[in-house]
């Protein structure tokens, strides 16, 4: 195991976030699970845990409107009040909207009236006078209007509301029409800086459906959310039963009981690689995805030092390529059973399933 010393002061470093974008940590935070989402939540051990961030190096925090419904970033806004405006990278998105009646109720909003109206709400919750990094947190009709929604981003990096843009979960195609549309709206000046998305072992269909490639191509950062899988990846046992009644993990697919003995399978030849490389599972697991590419920043989320530290630490793994030929073959494309999300959220969000994913890049290399 790698030392998890909590006394420790080692940072970690910095990569840039896109070509013309901001230098930001190896390893991010993503900050959702300390309002809503993951179970029970102990606001000051998010405080301790967002101190001890900065402490290491980690200064690049996600967050969204519609996380807590805006309470999320009113926390984040309370914390960061009293810390240096240059010492964080700050990312938030909008572009979704949750009916408080019925929070699983999501409508996807990417018209220029709400793109300048959440930024307005985000940055009043946020305390701050601009945003680092602003996403289109999903991307509405397969990206239609992406022209329309690029030019409210470009009307906001002008008023200097907002610094850089990013998309989240957007296909190639719109990947390339939206920076092509930031490009033209803001005469050259901005491109798109970050794509989020989620990936990780257990989530690889990015890999071949072209949107790591073309963030590659355009000089896009390509921000992995997720890339633990949801901590399935963390350690065996990972299942509806380990966790929280209220914890909304029990309603994805790869933890119910159906697809355990599959996945747990996988897990298990990746706790014992782990072991091998005298690092926790997570470490293996973080690792492996900064070894996917310099311009990859992944975000793991969590709510508790002991936790951040370990995550941050994986950046002293080293992984030889017959480390990563093992674990790609341990965890190839559409090896783990069952959706990242329900069906219903899938279709929602218009999401493909890996197998349909898988189907039609086999057609095109046909």
């Amino acid at each position: 195991m790698l030392g998890l010393c909590a006394t420790s002061t080692r940072r970690i470093g910095q990569r840039q976030l896109g070509k013309n974008g901001p230098m930001v940590s190896e390893i991010g935070l993503g900050c959702m699970g300390m309002s809503e989402f993951y179970g029970s939540v102990d606001p000051d051990e998010c405080r301790k845990t967002l101190k001890r961030a900065l402490e290491l190096g980690c200064n690049f925090f996600d967050t969204a409107a519609i996380y807590g419904l805006g309470k999320n970033e009113e926390f984040l806004g309370e914390f960061l009040a009293d810390i240096p405006r240059e010492s964080y990278v700050l990312a938030t998105k909008c572009g979704v909207k949750r009916d408080p009646e019925d929070l699983m109720k999501r409508v996807i909003d990417n018209s220029a009236a709400h793109i300048k109206e959440s930024c307005e709400e985000s940055l009043t919750r946020l305390r701050l006078d601009y945003i680092d990094l602003y996403y289109l947190h999903r991307i509405a009709n397969n990206g239609d209007n992406i022209e329309d929604s690029m030019r409210a981003m470009a009307e906001l990096l002008k008023e200097k509301k907002i610094r850089y843009v990013g998309l989240s979960e957007a296909s190639k195609e719109t990947i390339e029409r939206a920076n092509e549309a930031l490009l033209r709206f803001t005469d050259g000046k901005h491109q798109i800086t970050a794509v989020e998305t989620e990936y990780s072992l257990m989530s690889r269909t990015p890999e071949i459906d072209g949107v790591i490639d073309v963030c590659c191509e355009l000089g896009i950062g390509f921000v992995p959310y997720s890339p633990l899988g949801r901590q399935y990846l963390t350690g065996v046992n990972k299942t509806v039963d380990s966790l929280e009644p209220e914890d909304v993990r029990r309603k994805f697919p790869r933890f119910q009981a159906e697809n355990t003995e599959n996945n747990q399978k996988i897990v298990r030849q990746i706790v014992t690689i782990a072991e091998e490389k005298k690092c926790t599972p997570a470490q293996l697991c973080l690792a492996w995805v900064l070894a996917q590419g310099e311009n990859i920043v992944p975000i793991p989320g969590t709510k508790r030092i002991l936790y951040l530290e370990e995550n941050l630490l994986a950046t002293e793994v080293t992984l030889t390529r017959a480390d990563l030929h093992r674990l790609d073959e341990i965890a190839p494309i559409g090896s783990f059973s069952g959706e990242r999300y329900a069906l219903s959220l899938m279709k929602d969000n218009g999401f493909k399933t890996e197998e349909e994913v898988i189907e039609e890049c086999s057609k095109k290399s046909i």
